[in-house]
């Protein structure tokens, strides 16, 4: 059976956790993501007062510093044995007392089952890099229902030009596809994806991480 990324292989959390690797199977980069990352975050819009969702938080690699700068913490992830790891080895006592478990929620399908709708800010760092464009999808046109009080999302997802059908190697290096993993689109659909969700987005040119492109998505 082919799957949408080796995540969705039975067994993968389970055999990577089991091996200590809940750092490598989000990417590594443990302490370089942080540092590009959050001061764009803050650049972009995401405050103290802000009741943040993280989308595909994994072992916590970004959460972990956010919870504690953030009005309320919630995450989301796959697998949620992953999220408790990241909690149990990588925070200090502080960072535990800011983030509750109960703000830890296994989610396969973007539902984001129990989390409040008090959510006013969305993240997914490195998630739609690893899914095909229905996931993006899917994941967007089900935020605007769930939180009304919704002002900005951020996402990030690997590009290719418009007219590129095949492979595509990244400013970083990685090798991206139209129809396996690791996945990549074109502006114009991912931006297409946004409006059709009823946001209005705006890519930026920030060099991330293995080459991804930040877009910022506001409820139109």
């Amino acid at each position: 059976m082919k799957h949408p990324s080796p995540y969705a292989a039975p067994g993968f959390y389970d055999d990577a956790l089991a091996k200590g690797r809940h750092r490598d199977i989000v990417g590594g980069r443990w302490d370089e993501t942080p540092r590009i990352v959050l001061p764009l975050l803050a650049r972009h819009g995401l405050t103290a007062r802000d009741h943040l969702l993280d989308i595909g938080a994994g072992s916590l690699r970004l959460g972990r510093h956010l919870a504690p700068q953030v009005a309320e913490y919630w995450a989301t992830d796959a697998s949620r044995a992953l999220m408790l790891k990241g909690w149990e080895t990588e925070l200090d006592e502080a960072g535990r007392i800011s983030l509750p478990q109960d703000h830890l929620i296994g989610d396969e399908t973007f539902a984001y089952p129990t989390v409040p709708a008090t959510i006013t800010f969305a993240l997914a760092f490195a998630v739609f890099t690893h899914l095909p464009a229905d996931a993006l999808q899917s994941a967007l046109q089900n935020l605007r229902p769930r939180f009304p009080a919704l002002r900005r999302v951020i996402f990030t997802v690997f590009l290719c030009p418009e007219t590129h059908t095949g492979p595509q190697r990244q400013n970083d290096g990685v090798v991206t596809h139209p129809d396996r993993f690791p996945w990549h689109m074109t502006g114009t659909r991912a931006l297409a994806i946004a409006q059709d969700a009823g946001f209005a987005a705006t890519a930026h040119p920030h060099r991330l991480p293995r080459g991804q492109v930040m877009i910022t998505a506001d409820p139109a």
